[in-house]
């Protein structure tokens, strides 16, 4: 079906308005059914995979150190990894752990959230229930594609990123994520087009990841 996106012409944010008022059984039937793993192959294995190959190397020893939570996790792939590396690792998804209460997790050195912006309808509790999870010195590290340069008001979105049935029904501007930061008391970063932080300060254990490459 035609879905429509929003864009506001300020900070840049789109979002698809009939999809962010679904509820968790609309989402589960529409979108995250049996037929999701034909649009998305590689969130099962791939992805965590993979992510678990950068991060390791990326924090050495460090990595060990601390506490990671992985939010918007899946089925927890990411978590089992780090953990076989010895890394202190949670998995938490919203969608899936919905009988875990955050109040119970406590707060997280790390937060990795990879490919989860994009498929959230409220943000606003997105990130303050990221915020509380985050230790006063710690450091969100997360995968979207920003927008910027790809959606522009007035045109017909012909990027590939917004794809509704892949459940990417909220797309961000780095203006965007930037506000959304300051309203958590964070400070935001790019990386590249599509990998982010979010911190309040930078922890001696993250300077690895921070530090200019080349």
């Amino acid at each position: 079906m035609p879905v429509a996106y929003f864009r506001c012409g300020d900070c840049g944010f789109t979002f698809a308005p009939e999809l962010c008022a679904w509820t968790l059984e609309e989402f589960e039937a529409r979108i995250y059914n049996a037929d999701y793993a034909l649009v998305d192959p590689d969130y099962l294995d791939l992805r965590p995979r993979a992510n678990a190959a950068s991060l390791v190397p990326m924090l050495g020893e460090r990595g060990r150190a601390i506490r990671h939570l992985d939010f918007g996790g899946g089925n927890g792939l990411l978590s089992r990894l780090l953990r076989e590396a010895g890394w202190q690792s949670t998995s938490y998804d919203p969608f899936v752990d919905r009988d875990v209460s955050l109040a119970t997790l406590g707060r997280f050195d790390l937060i990795t959230a990879f490919e989860v912006f994009e498929h959230v309808p409220d943000v606003q509790q997105l990130m303050a229930s990221v915020a509380s999870l985050l230790a006063p010195d710690g450091v969100v590290l997360f995968s979207t594609m920003a927008s910027d340069g790809h959606l522009h008001a007035g045109q017909r979105i012909d990027w590939w990123y917004a794809a509704p049935r892949n459940g990417h029904i909220s797309l961000y501007s780095r203006k965007s994520l930037d506000i959304l930061a300051e309203q958590q008391g964070l400070k935001f970063g790019s990386f590249n087009e599509g990998f982010h932080a979010y911190f309040r300060t930078i922890p001696a254990w993250a300077a690895p990841i921070f530090a200019p490459k080349g």
